[in-house]
Formats: C-alpha cells, structure tokens, sequence
C-alpha cells in the first residue's frame, strides 16, 4: 500500500479522489488509473488483501466453534446484519455489527455494510442481470419519479466494457426484457430446475422463462481474467468466506490490484470522510476532510480533477 509520507499540500494533492472501496470504488480506482490519473481511495474501514485476509476461507467445518452457524447471543445482538444470507460464524468478520453501526429503519430497509477494503464486493450474491429498455423508460412510460436521461442503448456499451473485465456467466437467452451480453458459458441447470423450465414452458409458452441466472463467476477464464491473477471459480460454494482463486468478482481480486500495478494509486485505509471541501469562489468541490480512524487526526485532501 502506498504511503502517504509529510503534512504538505503537494503530498495530499491528487488527480482525483474516490470515496469507499467497494464494487463502484474499486471499479472507478481502475478507470482513472488506466488513464494516468493518481487517485487516492478512501476506505473508512480496515485493509483487507486478496487471499493474506481471508482467514476463514479453507477451514473446514469442524474447524469452527459453532460449525459455521450463529450463536443465539448473536442472532438477538445482529437482528439486522442476521437477516442477509451471507452472516455466518466464517463470515461476519466482514460485515459491520448492529452494535457498531445501528440501523435506524422508519421502513424496514436491510442496508447490510461491510466495513473494509473491497466493502461488500467480498459477500455480495454475484448476480448481475441487465437493466433492459422497459426499465430505462419505466418513469416517462408509467408516469412516475423523473425520466432517466439515458436510455439502454446509452449504456450498452459500458455493460460490455465491464463485462468483459470482470467475467459474467451466462448464455445468450434471446430476451428483450433482460438483455444478453459479453457473456463466459453460463452454467447449467440442475435436474429439478431444468424440468421446471420444461413445466414453465408447457404450460406459458413464452410468456414465462426460467433461465440460468447470469452471475460473476468465472466459469471459463479469458486471458483479461488471468491477467488479473484470478482462475476458473471451483464451485466451492464458499465465496463470501474470500475467494483465494479469484473465482468470482471483488474489488479485492480484480479492480484494486489492477489499479496498484499502474502505479498511480494511493490506497488509504482507516479513513473516514467527514466532509466535501467545497470552494465557493469556484463553485467545486476541490477535496475532502477526513477523519484517521485509528490517530483521531482530521486530514485535507485535496484533487486537482474539479467536480
């Protein structure tokens, strides 16, 4: 990790700044270094390196206390986090407790949050279907919300571009309502659920579909993945533990690795950030205030790329 080395303004200056590490962070840490751009990324909770920090990720069941299960105690301390299907005794290192970070609900609204480098990149459920045109002119269609300005065709492009680098199973299902893209081979279906598409089918035609679900896994690596160190997922079915092969996507196994190697990332863990600085003369945001988490000090950062 890069350093951040002397309290002058030219060591914390940076072509631009991107807040949280996660699956949008690491994503865009990725972009603006391709482009020659030195970025700096705030992450508000501890580092977490591909495969040194996943400590749980080849233990065997009996090598956990409770065989993987959550304790009672637990269960009534997390009501929130508890409720994601990903919490576990192997898990839970990566998600924010209850009692860190209450969640205050007017509406019942499971706001799960990973607090640490790659963010919730590490226990997300991969799944990655396409907005299609429908959801794109949902607003002007049905007269609701504000009319998106962009239509499908706009992003279109970008799903490719994203795609490809990241590795999305699926197969080519002809459908307009969920649109195909730079797929890997999808991945079958079991036996029950290919004789329920077969019963779906029978009896709707092609008003119902049952598909393989396009999902972030590497079924079958290009040479854009090996690049990236990562390999064919092994269907361990223990992906939100870390997966040390790379198997599916984290910002931890693919975008922020892929950022450092440009040399042009500053990478910041314990940072929390306080507040927007925001010039009133030129009326842009110029930098932010941060909070070290483990000194208490308050730090300026400053970016050069105005927004």
């Amino acid at each position: 990790m890069a350093n951040i080395v002397g309290d002058t303004v030219k060591a914390r200056t940076f072509d631009a700044i991107v807040i949280g590490s996660g699956a949008s962070g690491g994503w865009a840490a990725k972009e603006l270094t391709e482009k020659g751009l030195k970025t700096l990324v705030l992450e508000r909770g501890r580092d977490v390196a591909h495969i040194k920090d996943y400590p749980t990720t080849n233990l065997y069941p009996y090598e956990l206390e409770h065989r993987g299960e959550i304790t009672y105690a637990d269960k009534q301390a997390n009501p929130i986090a508890n409720r994601c299907y990903a919490y576990k005794e192997d898990t839970k290192h990566f998600f924010a407790s209850d009692e860190e970070h209450p969640y205050i609900q007017e509406k019942e609204f499971d706001w799960i949050r990973g607090y640490q480098v790659g963010g919730k990149s590490l226990i997300w459920a991969r799944q990655t279907q396409r907005w299609s045109q429908y959801d794109f002119e949902g607003p002007a269609r049905d007269g609701f919300a504000v009319d998106w300005p962009i239509r499908y065709a706009d992003i279109a492009p970008w799903y490719d571009h994203v795609e490809r680098f990241v590795g999305i199973a699926g197969n080519k299902d002809g459908l307009d309502t969920l649109p195909d893209g730079e797929f890997l081979p999808g991945y079958p279906l079991n036996a029950v659920e290919d004789y329920f598409q077969k019963t779906v089918h029978q009896h709707y035609g092609k008003q119902r579909h049952i598909i393989s679900a396009r999902c972030a896994h590497l079924s079958e690596p290009k040479a854009i993945h090996i690049e990236q160190g990562r390999v064919k997922c092994q269907n361990r079915v223990l992906c939100q533990r870390g997966c040390p092969f790379g198997g599916y996507f984290s910002s931890n196994s693919s975008t922020l690795p892929w950022a450092m190697k440009t040399g042009n990332l500053t990478l910041r863990p314990f940072s929390t950030v306080h507040s927007i600085l925001y010039d009133q003369d030129q009326q842009k945001a110029i930098g932010v205030k941060v909070i070290d988490t483990d000194s208490g000090e308050e730090i300026d950062f400053l970016q050069r790329l105005f927004l």
